[in-house]
C-alpha cells in the first residue's frame, strides 16, 4: 500500500512538471497573439505619435504637426479682428436713436408675461405695454433710455424690475445719394457708414462725376443746412483718411466734372445744328 502511494505521488509530480513547462513555452512564444489590456485611463494619457490627428470634435488640443507659433499668431489675429470690428458696430447700435419701423424686443427678467419680442415701432413712436397706460414714447431715445423708462413705470407693480431693450432691426435711419452715381436714391442706414461706403452701395461714381468735390448736406438742430466737401478721390489714393461718417438724414451729392460739361456743350451744339438744318438755315 505504501508502494502504491509512492508511485501515485511520483506520477502527479511528473504531470505537474509537464504542465508548467508547456505554460512557460506558450508565454515565451513570440508568434502567439496576446489580448490587449490597455485601460481607458491609459488610452486617454497616451501621447499621439508623429502624424496622428485629433478627432474633429476634440477642440481642446491642437494637432501635433501644428507649430505653437502658428496657433499663437492665429489667436492673436482673431483677437485683433474682434477688437477692430466690435467697436465699429457697437458704437453705432449703442448710440442708435429709435424711430418708426425699427424692431425691438422688451425683456423683463423673470416676468415672461410682460416680455414682448419683435415689436415694430409705429409712426407715432408709442409702444403699448401691459400695466403702462398710454404706452411708452420711444422715438429719439436709445435702447438703454427706453429700458430705464420702462423700469420706472414697472416699479409700481414689480419688485426691482430688470428690463432689457434689444434692437432687433434698424430701419429708421436713412440717407440719400444724388448726382453722378450709378444708382441714386434713398437708402437704409443699418450700420455706421462712411461717404465712400455710401457711394459704393450706390454703384460708384460715374465717369462724369467729380470725386474730389463730393458734398454732404447735413441739417443742424436749428434747421440750417451745413455743407461738407469730402475729397473722395484723395481717399481712394490713400492721401486722406476715410473717417467722415454719415448721420441720419444726410444727403450725399456727387457733382459732374469737365467731361459732363463738355458733353452738355456737345449735345447743345448738336441740337443747334439740327435746328438750322430743319429751318433751312444751313
Amino acid at each position: 500500500m505504501t508502494k502504491n502511494n509512492t508511485l501515485m505521488a511520483l506520477a502527479i509530480a511528473a504531470l505537474l512538471t509537464t504542465s508548467t513547462n508547456v505554460f512557460a513555452q506558450e508565454q515565451n512564444d513570440p508568434q502567439k497573439q496576446r489580448p490587449r489590456t490597455t485601460t481607458a485611463t491609459q488610452d486617454k494619457t497616451r501621447k499621439p505619435v508623429d502624424g496622428d490627428r485629433l478627432e474633429p470634435d476634440d477642440t481642446s488640443k491642437k494637432p501635433s504637426d501644428v507649430p505653437n507659433e502658428m496657433v499663437a499668431n492665429r489667436q492673436e489675429k482673431m483677437s485683433e479682428e474682434e477688437a477692430e470690428i466690435n467697436p465699429y458696430y457697437n458704437n453705432f447700435f449703442q448710440t442708435y436713436r429709435l424711430g418708426p419701423e425699427d424692431v425691438i424686443s422688451v425683456e423683463v427678467f423673470n416676468q415672461d408675461r410682460y416680455t414682448r419680442r419683435n415689436i415694430t415701432i409705429p409712426p407715432n413712436g408709442r409702444l403699448s405695454l401691459q400695466l403702462i397706460p398710454g404706452g411708452v414714447f420711444v422715438n429719439g431715445k436709445t435702447t438703454e433710455e427706453v429700458a430705464r423708462l420702462i423700469e420706472k413705470q414697472y416699479d409700481e407693480y414689480i419688485i426691482e424690475p430688470q428690463v432689457t431693450v434689444i434692437l432687433e432691426k434698424a430701419a429708421s435711419y436713412r440717407y440719400s445719394i444724388l448726382g453722378d452715381v450709378a444708382q441714386p436714391g434713398v437708402r437704409l442706414m443699418n450700420r455706421r457708414m462712411t461717404v465712400t461706403e455710401a457711394i459704393a452701395e450706390a454703384g460708384g461714381v460715374l465717369t462724369t462725376g467729380d470725386r474730389s468735390k463730393v458734398t454732404v448736406l447735413r441739417r443742424n438742430a436749428d434747421g440750417q443746412v451745413f455743407p461738407q466737401v469730402v475729397n473722395v478721390s484723395a481717399i481712394y489714393k490713400g492721401k486722406e483718411l476715410d473717417n467722415f461718417y454719415l448721420a441720419p438724414g444726410d444727403q450725399v451729392f456727387v457733382p459732374g466734372n469737365k467731361f459732363k460739361t463738355f458733353g452738355k456743350i456737345m449735345s447743345l451744339a448738336n441740337v443747334a445744328s439740327f435746328a438750322r438744318i430743319f429751318t433751312g438755315g444751313w
